[in-house]
């Protein structure tokens, strides 16, 4: 029974057009693909948690998906201010508007000592780490998305990166 309930489910994503890695948020669903595999989210507050291991390294890097709702999460600047400020002092940081589609992504990229912890809780502070994060417009609300793990880890990861934040965009 176990095995026909597989085969079937696998067979409704397959006709559904949804592969069994792909990550559906809101409205959107992206495309999991190489580098990155879908792992159970850690938190209630996560919408979804994809991760990939780079050559050269032994731990693999988090990309967190967060979905609030509408009228949730606050405003593009004041995550990217949120973001930033999770560094110690000022971080190496640039932003850039990712076109895919008719949708607009707002990306920032940063680099210096990241603090690592929950919200409220102690911080570990870990030198030469960078954080990607996305600000991906779904149809109700924002999608913000954060990559972050060490700046040479994270730089080869880059263009993967874009590719997952723009696949709900692609035809």
């Amino acid at each position: 029974m176990k095995r026909l309930l597989t085969t079937a489910c696998l067979f409704f994503l397959a006709s559904a057009g949804l592969r069994a890695d792909d990550l559906k948020v809101a409205d959107l669903t992206f495309n999991v693909s190489e580098p990155w595999k879908s792992v159970p989210t850690s938190s209630p507050m996560r919408a979804g948690t994809v991760e990939a291991t780079v050559e050269g390294s032994t731990t693999a890097v988090q990309a967190v998906f967060y979905y609030f709702g509408p009228g949730q999460g606050g405003d593009v600047d004041a995550n990217i201010t949120r973001w930033l400020g999770q560094f110690q002092g000022a971080p190496k940081s640039s932003r850039e508007t990712l076109k895919a589609g008719e949708a607009e992504i707002e990306i920032v990229d940063a680099t210096g000592t990241f603090l690592d912890g929950p919200p409220m809780g102690a911080k570990t502070p870990k030198a030469d780490y960078s954080l990607l994060g996305a600000i991906v417009p779904a149809a109700e609300a924002n999608i913000f998305i954060k990559l972050t793990g060490p700046k040479e880890d994270i730089a080869k990861l880059k263009d993967a990166f874009r590719a997952l934040i723009s696949s709900p965009f692609k035809s």
